[in-house]
């Protein structure tokens, strides 16, 4: 069953390339990633509500794995 996952995630990462492969939208795509990133850290340092926190916690931790999604993709 592992490896049938790896195989579908090997698969979904090489239909990735061309988003990857091309510098200036990789860039543009990681600017708009960092944007994201900084609101959920303004949403954290406003909120008095934990599950906010919690969520903003959440998001960033997803926001920064699609930052390292180039890497995955060209390993």
């Amino acid at each position: 069953n592992r490896d049938l996952v790896e195989t579908m995630d090997k698969e979904i990462l090489s239909k990735l390339k061309g988003l990857v492969s091309k510098p200036k939208e990789w860039a543009n795509f990681n600017s708009y990633l960092e944007e994201l990133i900084n609101q959920q850290y303004r949403t954290m340092e406003q909120s008095d509500n934990m599950i906010a926190v919690h969520r903003a916690q959440g998001s960033i931790y997803t926001l920064r794995r699609l930052q390292k999604l180039r890497d995955e993709v060209l390993k």
